[in-house]
């Protein structure tokens, strides 16, 4: 049975930089009787401020905001408020930035140009704690996992979600733990969980061996200078870029 009591309602933050389509989804939530729009914003600030003052159970976040990146702010929310639902509703290219946006943390991600009805069932799919995300994009997922399971192996961007490679990548560019913390606006005990998951999904076994597989994974990509020769990549790490 549909919840009655709006106190119980299922809390929806919109976060998009243009009214108008911020109104058509109020419009479109007002239909469902176990939703409700708690509020709205346009940018990073003012969604951190919107989440901590009504606390949703949804965001419905768009990539470009206003002077914001949306993967990054995705990212932070996920970081500071990690059981938060985020279904991403955006007109980039689904094909370049669904993955990228479930790597950072979303749950779902659906483009603009779908009719409300498709909307709603990509929301109640991420309400379910299911990911959600158009058919081109679940094919692609597909054959990189049938590719991988081809030729299993523990390369970063195979492994690491998209927080993980960004710390992964600095890591290997010299940058100290409080450093990563205060570039990607962090707590420093944040940057140390990151660091035992990465090393965890990369089989490595202690500090010596991430700094040095991630020099090497920024060599290989060409984020950093070649290392010297003859030189342990852990004595003397290139560089930041």
């Amino acid at each position: 049975m549909p919840r009655t009591n709006q106190d119980d309602r299922t809390k929806v933050l919109l976060v998009d930089d243009h009214p108008l389509v911020r109104n058509a989804m109020k419009e479109t939530l007002a239909r469902e009787p176990d939703l409700a729009v708690c509020g709205e914003a346009e940018d990073r600030d003012g969604t951190l401020a919107a989440i901590e003052a009504s606390r949703p159970d949804l965001a419905i976040v768009d990539l470009g905001l206003k002077n914001s990146d949306g993967i990054r702010l995705i990212q932070d929310i996920h970081d500071r408020y990690p059981k938060m639902v985020m279904l991403v509703l955006s007109m980039h290219d689904e094909l370049l930035y669904a993955e990228r946006a479930i790597r950072a943390g979303a749950n779902g991600y659906i483009s603009k140009q779908e009719a409300p009805s498709k909307i709603m069932q990509a929301v109640r799919t991420v309400l379910r704690g299911e990911i959600y995300w158009g058919e081109k994009v679940a094919a692609q997922v597909a054959s990189k996992v049938a590719r991988s399971a081809r030729h299993p192996n523990n390369l970063p961007d195979n492994v690491l979600s998209e927080r993980e490679l960004q710390v992964f990548e600095l890591i290997g560019s010299g940058a100290p733990t409080t450093g990563i913390a205060a570039m990607l606006h962090i707590d420093v005990s944040t940057v140390e969980t990151y660091r035992t998951r990465i090393k965890e999904k990369m089989n490595l076994k202690d500090a010596g061996e991430l700094l040095q597989a991630a020099i090497r994974w920024n060599v290989a990509k060409g984020h950093c200078c070649e290392l010297p020769s003859g030189k342990d990549p852990a004595a003397k790490p290139p560089g930041r870029r």
